[in-house]
């Protein structure tokens, strides 16, 4: 019997079209129960997002509360809809996260061929900082939200001979909802000035269409007008949106280190939601070969935005230490192409024996999941028991919920947060009781607060808490004769 040769076999044949396929459901099963695992509980990040989101408003726009925008009004709904809870707070982050994972995988299919972008694609969605952005309440993703996407919509129309408009609208109203993002406008200056600067890209844009370039034009700049008017009304949009609102200059260099401080260190050092090592050790070494492979061809688009980016990422995490998790949209490219690099220094070894390709798979296998697995286990059981992240997030909100149900809640912090369970629940929050004493009143934290005419009936616990004391729960002491 005639053996098949390997190029018909069926597992050969659509061995991306599994291979993406087992990547995809397993993405979306983990993004999704992502809160199940790790980050139990609420960063004050969150806390702060989740109260600015819910109340913001049509006024608060039109007065110019346009800072991380898009993001606040789908947390918004995301609230209003689903109630108060911290699934509903991090749930826009896991939307997102499923459409910038998709994007990142788009855009490495774009750059690289499929084995390699398959197999980088696994290192990157599934790696410990990919996993905290998608599980983080807070608008954080956005920031490697928007790059990623104005990168792959780029490729589209540097693509094709003869790119659609349509790509170009799109990429001028991503453009121009970015720029509401804290930094983005610094991306959008460097994107135009990349376009000036690179030769075959402004051959590109001369050849498009001259109706649809120049809607694109005045798309980007009456975003651009807007965001003007706003800073003009508010001047501190712009200290949010170009630095921080704190930000002070003899801050920059501190904030550099501080903020790459988890990315190469073992330990936690500094205050710090970032796990360390950010980035695992074999993760790095793949970066590392990837960019010293492209230092021959550096000027070719795709191998000098990887590093033009990396001089992005030192910049903006200068304003802001967080920032430094843009850094995965440059580690992204420089992975895929180490692992590029890899692939054919093997091939090239063995350039006529297809079977000595085949036996690749093993050492391959074995190489990434033992990269993978234990970058898993560390996102894990390091966000629940590493005691200096552990501590940062709080689950009172769980437990207020669990246990509370027609009390007044008695809060001397984050007020407007805990109000906004009053809208889906029988909880009462207050943060001065009045002269009218309630039955049951519960006090947050305060184990001081001892209220004239209340008797301490209950103390509720939590085992992540320093003290364990949560909640003390007090009822009304009966007048006489009642």
């Amino acid at each position: 019997m005639k053996k098949k040769p390997i190029s018909k076999l069926f597992l050969y044949r659509y061995r991306f079209v599994i291979g993406y396929s087992i990547l995809g459901v397993a993405f979306v099963l983990l993004l999704l129960f992502l809160p199940l695992f790790a980050q139990k509980g609420l960063s004050q990040a969150e806390i702060d997002s989740a109260t600015s989101s819910y109340y913001l408003g049509k006024d608060g726009i039109v007065n110019g509360d346009l800072v991380d925008l898009p993001y606040r009004v789908l947390q918004k709904f995301s609230i209003v809809i689903f109630g108060l809870s911290s699934y509903s707070i991090k749930l826009p982050s896991i939307l997102v996260g499923l459409m910038f994972g998709f994007l990142l995988i788009l855009l490495l299919n774009r750059w690289f061929k499929s084995n390699v972008s398959l197999l980088s694609s696994c290192l990157i969605v599934l790696s410990t900082p990919f996993l905290f952005l998608a599980g983080s309440g807070t608008p954080l993703i956005m920031i490697v939200f928007w790059p990623t996407l104005l990168l792959w919509l780029g490729s589209k129309i540097q693509g094709e001979k003869r790119p659609k408009p349509l790509y170009s609208f799109i990429f001028a109203i991503a453009l121009l909802l970015a720029i509401f993002t804290p930094y983005m406008v610094y991306f959008a200056v460097f994107c135009v000035l990349f376009v000036l600067a690179q030769p075959h890209l402004r051959f590109i844009v001369k050849n498009l269409p001259k109706l649809p370039l120049a809607i694109v034009i005045l798309i980007i700049l009456a975003g651009f007008i807007m965001l003007g008017i706003s800073i003009i009304h508010h001047p501190d949009t712009i200290m949010a949106l170009l630095f921080s609102r704190d930000f002070e200059m003899h801050y920059f260099f501190g904030n550099i280190s501080a903020g790459f401080s988890p990315l190469f260190s073992w330990h936690n050092t500094v205050e710090s939601v970032f796990l360390s090592p950010l980035i695992s050790l074999p993760n790095f070494a793949l970066a590392l070969i990837g960019l010293f492979s492209t230092t021959k061809g550096f000027f070719a688009s795709r191998n000098s935005i990887a590093s033009i980016l990396i001089v992005f990422c030192i910049v903006i995490t200068g304003f802001n230490p967080d920032a430094v998790i843009f850094f995965i949209l440059p580690f992204s490219i420089l992975i895929a192409h180490g692992v590029k690099y890899l692939l054919e220094k093997w091939y090239g070894l063995f350039p006529e024996n297809p079977y000595a390709r085949i036996s690749a798979l093993v050492p391959l296998t074995v190489l990434f999941a033992l990269i993978i697995v234990p970058g898993l286990l560390q996102y894990i059981y390091g966000y629940r028991y590493n005691p200096v992240i552990a501590d940062l997030f709080s689950n009172d909100l769980k437990i207020i919920k669990e246990n509370l149900h027609d009390e007044t809640l008695l809060v001397s912090e984050n007020y407007d947060f805990y109000k906004i369970l009053e809208t889906r629940t029988d909880i009462k929050v207050v943060n001065v009781l009045d002269e009218n004493q309630v039955d049951r009143l519960a006090i947050l934290y305060n184990a001081q607060a001892k209220p004239e005419g209340y008797t301490l009936s209950q103390i509720i616990t939590s085992p992540r808490r320093d003290n364990s004391d949560i909640i003390y729960l007090y009822t009304v002491i009966p007048k006489e004769g009642d």
